[in-house]
């Protein structure tokens, strides 16, 4: 059996020197190491993730497809952006929940840079009307709340991160115990990864098991977004 293309060296190689160089004409050049050293190894980790994932969460999706599927694309979307430069310098893949159309539901995400690695887990800049659910869901259960954050394996994995209202958002007590919490715009945990964990042959594994601690903190947010888990 043949054994599926990993990320390596030069992996990294290829996103270091496309910081460097981020232009067409650069990448149009070297279009096949992008295949080579991103694209297939991405493709095949996915592949290698959604062995495990229906035993882990079966309502996320690992989507191998080249376009459309769990890997971002890598063209940046410039439109409204100062920066122009169009490629992204990381490499971003999202197992998202099988309701989600976009990387605003929830899903399991890993990020592979030359700058950052991590694994992340939750909702990002979810819409009004989730974000709504979820504060409320916090405050009519406010144990189930505490027990997902808390949870033994997730907070020794993850650490919450994202934006944050400054002040209590509408409708919700400003005393509130749960204040800190309330005030979230994304509900994310992060955990970063040693580069060195990105090259090896069972990166795919070392992942599922951090989705797997992530599971109480994910349960959470899809009971409050009535979604199954």
């Amino acid at each position: 059996m043949t054994t599926p293309p990993c990320f390596s060296t030069k992996t990294f190689s290829f996103l270091e020197t496309l910081t460097a160089n981020n232009n067409r004409d650069w990448f149009a050049d070297h279009k096949q190491d992008y295949e080579d050293n991103v694209r297939t190894p991405a493709l095949s980790f996915i592949d290698a993730v959604g062995e495990r994932l229906p035993q882990i969460a079966p309502h996320f999706v690992a989507d191998h497809r080249k376009m459309g599927g769990s890997l971002m694309r890598v063209y940046r979307d410039t439109r409204f952006s100062k920066d122009k430069t169009p490629y992204k310098t990381n490499i971003g893949i999202q197992f998202r929940h099988e309701a989600g159309k976009d990387v605003h539901a929830p899903g399991y995400y890993v990020h592979i840079s030359a700058a950052e690695c991590f694994v992340g887990v939750g909702i990002w800049h979810p819409p009004s009307e989730a974000l709504a659910k979820i504060r409320t869901t916090i405050v009519e259960k406010p144990h189930a709340w505490s027990d997902a954050r808390d949870d033994a394996s997730f907070s020794r994995w993850f650490v919450l991160s994202g934006s944050r209202l400054k002040t209590a958002p509408r409708g919700f007590d400003k005393a509130h115990p749960l204040l800190d919490d309330l005030k979230r715009k994304d509900f994310i945990g992060i955990a970063n990864l040693a580069p060195a964990l990105i090259e090896q042959q069972d990166f795919s594994d070392i992942v599922c098991d951090y989705f797997t601690a992530g599971a109480p903190f994910m349960r959470f947010l899809c009971q409050a977004l009535r979604l199954p888990f």
